[in-house]
């Protein structure tokens, strides 16, 4: 079963943050780095009716091989987060690193504080974008459309 995780980031140096991320990714216990994808740049996203500026943001997607659970992955993310300096701001801050599992195989989950797949991808090319470059063919759990349709369908 493959799991794809979306990494990204707007603060300090990017391209060094994410591939720190990906290294401590591939060294929690039960977890293997599968393949990545290019790393792309794109606009933060900003609140509703906000026009201040950010800097973009670099994003890629890991796939993986994991042991864990979808909640105990998700916890490692978040600590991996945390240690990489992660400021638990609000959801529309800048951040130096940001982990999103956005895929766990098949899996459906709705519990508190975890939903998966997550719930903002269909409608994010920065997460679509990568997905796309590794699983084109993946089909959504969910809405039951590939990777690449859901891309095409994709606001800009």
């Amino acid at each position: 079963m493959s799991v794809y995780v979306a990494l990204g980031s707007n603060l300090g140096d990017r391209a060094a943050l994410l591939k720190q991320a990906e290294a401590e990714i591939a060294k929690l216990p039960g977890v293997k780095v599968l393949r990545g994808s290019k790393v792309h740049q794109s606009p933060a996203l900003l609140p509703p009716g906000d026009t201040t500026p950010q800097p973009d943001f670099l994003n890629s997607v890991l796939e993986l091989s994991s042991e864990l659970s979808a909640p105990e992955l998700l916890k490692a993310l978040k600590s991996i987060e945390t240690r990489l300096g992660r400021d638990p701001g609000g959801r529309w801050s800048p951040r130096l690193i940001d982990l999103d599992l956005v895929l766990y195989g098949d899996v459906v989950l709705d519990q508190p504080g975890i939903t998966i797949p997550h719930p903002g991808m269909v409608t994010r090319r920065f997460v679509l974008e990568p997905l796309a470059e590794l699983a084109p063919d993946v089909v959504h759990p969910v809405l039951h459309q590939s990777i690449a349709k859901l891309l095409a369908a994709a606001p800009l």
